[in-house]
């Protein structure tokens, strides 16, 4: 517990010292004269599924000029200062956050389709690169259901697919086509419901049991991919692992995988006899858009 605590504030004061350095204004004097015709310098800083039914299985500060007459300089520099700094220390909180737990903070994930493979609708695996792009993700989920009932934009959501999946070496595309099984499109409408961003269904046993809650659209999305892997790979994930079941299924199959989707028939739902397939018909009609 001591090193673990060490590591933790050995962090956070780094992270404070590097944001310290970093926020040094830049300053740029300019000259304000009073009623005595004196001089005085303001320094203007730039900062810089439960069960779904449709499941067929179980400051920049602008630094402005303050016009008027001379007796109000003063003040008006005091209260901007005093504005400024409050500014400046919630936005240094704020990034220290997001060094320290950047799964909560990040709203621009990345929209490179990264690595792609030839189209093959032979290819059932879980492991591989993607084959469709992140705009046909998009544009079938919109061409079903218009409005998505989402935390993120559809593009978002899709990113963090693509994002989490090829990191972990999962098909995104893939993964992607089974979360609109389980989450009808998210029209959601069975136990689990939109603000779980729980995009598989991950926990729920029954249809009185809602499963996991993750407190970000990312976090659910990897804890998605990380089930996967528990499944398809003997490999740990490279991030954390957020996934509450992930031990459990390692646990059960050991030095053993299931290395394709229709392996998955009777394991991820029940009884599921064609749930595999169901999800690659869904990843053709993705592959179909344009």
């Amino acid at each position: 517990m001591t090193t673990s605590f060490s590591k933790k504030g050995t962090l956070i004061v780094a992270a404070c010292a590097f944001l310290f350095a970093s926020s040094m204004p830049i300053a740029s004097a300019q000259r304000v004269h009073d009623t005595k015709s004196s001089t005085r310098v303001v320094m203007d800083s730039e900062h810089g599924g439960a069960h779904n039914p449709n499941h067929d299985d179980n400051d920049h500060h602008d630094g402005k000029r303050h016009h008027g007459k001379d007796y109000d300089h003063y003040e008006t520099r005091s209260t901007d200062a005093e504005a400024t700094d409050a500014k400046e220390s919630t936005n240094i909180k704020d990034r220290i956050n997001a060094i320290l737990h950047p799964e909560l903070n990040r709203t621009h994930p990345s929209y490179d389709n990264g690595t792609m493979v030839p189209v093959d609708l032979t290819d059932n695996n879980i492991m591989g690169y993607p084959m469709a792009t992140q705009k046909q993700c998009v544009h079938y989920l919109l061409s079903v259901n218009p409005h998505p009932n989402i935390s993120v934009s559809p593009e978002d959501l899709v990113a963090y697919y693509y994002e989490e999946g090829e990191r972990e070496g999962v098909r995104p595309d893939v993964a992607f086509a089974q979360a609109l099984k389980e989450t009808g499109f998210f029209r959601y409408g069975g136990t689990v419901t939109p603000d779980q961003n729980n995009y598989c269904g991950l926990g729920t046993t029954s249809a009185t049991v809602k499963g996991v809650y993750f407190p970000s659209a990312q976090l659910g999305v990897r804890a998605h991919i990380q089930h996967l892997m528990a499944y398809a790979s003997t490999r740990k994930p490279s991030e954390e692992i957020v996934d509450p079941r992930y031990t459990l299924v390692r646990d059960i199959y050991g030095s053993n995988t299931l290395g394709t989707w229709t392996d998955l028939n009777g394991r991820w739902a029940v009884p599921g006899y064609t749930y595999g397939q169901s999800i690659m018909e869904m990843f053709r009609q993705i592959l179909a858009e344009q």
